[in-house]
């Protein structure tokens, strides 16, 4: 019965995980299994030693962050995470902001992300230093 319930508990919850995301506002950035056709969509790639808890991705021009669009997940380190766009998401100029799972966090300015496919997160511990390189 424990085994049962807990397949049952892990289906609901992935419903739970899909459905928000599939409801987003169509201006916002979201973590899904299906591609939205945004010409936005990329890859975030985790290199940084570290486990990513949060992923923020705000218009260029926006005062605020949104939502964290991991939502419950983690991304850990090595790991990548597909973040898609709605179709009809107009601005190619997007920040970025990841907070890691000590609290810390990292921000980035500026990415056109109608050019860019793929963002790796990087951190050099000697140096205390963190960069993304993007393609």
């Amino acid at each position: 019965m424990r085994k049962f319930n807990s397949v049952l508990w892990g289906s609901l919850l992935a419903l739970l995980v899909v459905v928000p995301a599939s409801m987003a506002d169509t201006k916002k950035a979201v973590v899904t299994e299906d591609k939205m056709d945004g010409k936005q969509d990329f890859t975030l790639r985790n290199k940084t030693g570290y486990t990513i808890s949060e992923v923020y991705v705000s218009p260029a021009k926006s005062s605020s962050w949104e939502e964290d669009v991991l939502g419950r997940s983690e991304l850990d380190d090595d790991d990548t995470v597909d973040i898609s766009f709605h179709r009809s998401a107009k601005s190619c100029n997007w920040d970025l902001k990841v907070v890691y799972d000590d609290g810390e966090d990292a921000t980035w300015e500026g990415f056109n992300l109608c050019e860019v496919g793929t963002i790796s997160l990087y951190y050099d511990r000697k140096k205390d230093r963190t960069w993304a390189q993007y393609q």
